[in-house]
């Protein structure tokens, strides 16, 4: 578990060749956090950890964020792939990742969730956005979800949520040996306390 200690000198331990925790290629963080205007908890992935992932490397944190669904006994999450507009648009490369992940979900090349997008993030979770906007979609409006295209905007949504939303957060980082907590270090003692539940639980 990170403490009052810097991200970047955190990992690096964790990333050691030799010493470190390392399993695989790829580490990817997922936050789960309880805003007071949501009817439900929702997930962010990738808000710490991979700063502008390719699409391959955007289906990895995908498929590690399905899976801790998996774990805690909540199949198909409904998945919003955030980005600035809900069109496909191809001078926004997010946009062109997020119709050919969506693509790959409905043939079954991602499989465990239920996946739309592009999604602005009024339409991924306001129902009434969305259909003001004509999206029909079994994910705007209710994602369970949210993935976002690079690191800025997934920080910028965490410390939203809990400085302006009210939410507390569990979070966590996947693909080492074992699960690692990573919180903010400005976190309530509360969050700390969940991401240690969440990580001892998967």
């Amino acid at each position: 578990m990170k403490g009052l200690v810097s991200t970047a000198d955190f990992l690096r331990a964790i990333l050691n060749k030799e010493e470190g925790l390392r399993k695989g290629d790829m580490l990817s963080h997922v936050g789960f956090f309880d805003p007071k205007a949501y009817h439900k908890v929702l997930m962010i992935t990738d808000a710490a950890q991979n700063i502008e992932p390719t699409l391959p490397e955007k289906i990895t944190i995908l498929n590690n964020a399905v899976d801790v669904y998996a774990k805690i006994g909540y199949p198909n999450p409904k998945v919003a792939l955030l980005a600035a507009v809900e069109v496909v648009n191809p001078k926004m490369p997010s946009t062109l990742d997020s119709a050919a992940i969506v693509q790959m979900n409905r043939r079954n090349q991602i499989k465990g969730c239920i996946i739309d997008g592009p999604l602005a993030f009024d339409n991924a979770i306001s129902k009434e956005a969305s259909e003001h906007k004509g999206i029909v979609s079994d994910v705007a409006g209710d994602a369970d979800l949210l993935f976002v295209p690079n690191i800025e905007v997934g920080n910028v949504l965490y410390k939203s949520f809990t400085y302006f939303g009210g939410a507390n957060v569990a979070a966590m980082i996947l693909g080492a040996k074992v699960p690692i907590v990573l919180t903010s270090r400005a976190d309530s003692n509360r969050s700390k306390l969940l991401s240690i539940a969440l990580a001892a639980s998967y």
